[in-house]
């Protein structure tokens, strides 16, 4: 679905306590954080705006977007243990 909101939070409900708290805790987690949601805004405003870039950016933006989510959640496997 077009413009639809991947957040961490939004995908990962079940683990929003601990994104808030490695948010506030852990810097990396933070700007890693910060990098994914930036990015998925600027995917969203693509879509919502007919992608006014080519497809391989496009592929691109989401190939590094969903790389950046594979590694957070990652993340918040390992602080769930």
């Amino acid at each position: 679905m077009l413009g639809e909101n991947h957040s961490l939070i939004n995908d990962f409900p079940d683990y929003q306590d601990l994104i808030l708290k490695l948010t506030e805790s852990d810097n990396g987690f933070a700007q890693d954080n910060k990098k994914y949601s930036a990015l998925d805004k600027e995917i969203r405003t693509l879509e919502l705006n007919d992608a006014p870039i080519d497809d391989s950016a496009m592929h691109q933006l989401k190939h590094d977007r969903a790389e950046l989510k594979d590694a957070l959640y990652q993340r918040l496997l390992d602080a769930s243990t």
